[in-house]
């Protein structure tokens, strides 16, 4: 089953109810549907993980907790797909974004080369903000929906073959 191999790698909640940054929240930590792994948890989770991780602001696994508990998905898993974005991959998804937002805009995207620095990301945030958090929003959303409909397809597969296997095992005719 996909909860068992998912569980297999999430900390303990207890730990996490633990953590300093994560503690702000409170009693609000104890709601169940925030560990419980299903497939509407864990779909919804990697959708708020996904928009989060594309939006250029610090904090941001903060504010994938906070939607998390708020629309009651997988907080654990919430916040660990926002570390996509890392030291590494935060100039190319930006640059990525802030050249949908730029075309859909209809504004001559910046010139002069891509550098792979936080200072780089920093003068592209300072200078053109408008492009950049509409190509955020709309590449985060995209992938928060694909992120979520691939989560759900793959999930039904392996509980279809899962029946199957336990059918086959049992004897009995599909």
């Amino acid at each position: 089953m996909p909860r068992r191999l998912i569980k297999r790698h999430l900390p303990d909640p207890e730990h996490i109810r633990q953590h300093k940054y994560v503690r702000v929240f409170g009693r609000l930590l104890h709601d169940p549907n925030l560990w419980h792994l299903n497939k509407r948890s864990v779909s919804g989770a990697v959708s708020v993980g996904l928009f989060c991780a594309f939006i250029p602001a610090p904090m941001q696994m903060l504010l994938a907790a906070a939607i998390a508990i708020a629309v009651r998905v997988n907080l654990p898993i919430s916040v660990a797909l926002v570390w996509l974005t890392n030291p590494l991959t935060i100039p190319p998804m930006f640059y990525f974004a802030y050249r949908v937002g730029a075309w859909i805009m209809g504004i001559p995207p910046m010139e002069g080369e891509i550098e792979l620095t936080m200072d780089w990301v920093q003068e592209l945030l300072q200078t053109r903000w408008q492009p950049l958090l509409l190509g955020s929003f709309l590449v985060g959303s995209m992938s928060a929906l694909l992120g979520n409909l691939v989560v759900r397809g793959l999930w039904r597969l392996l509980v279809v073959r899962n029946w199957r296997a336990r059918r086959q095992r049992r004897g009995q005719p599909r």
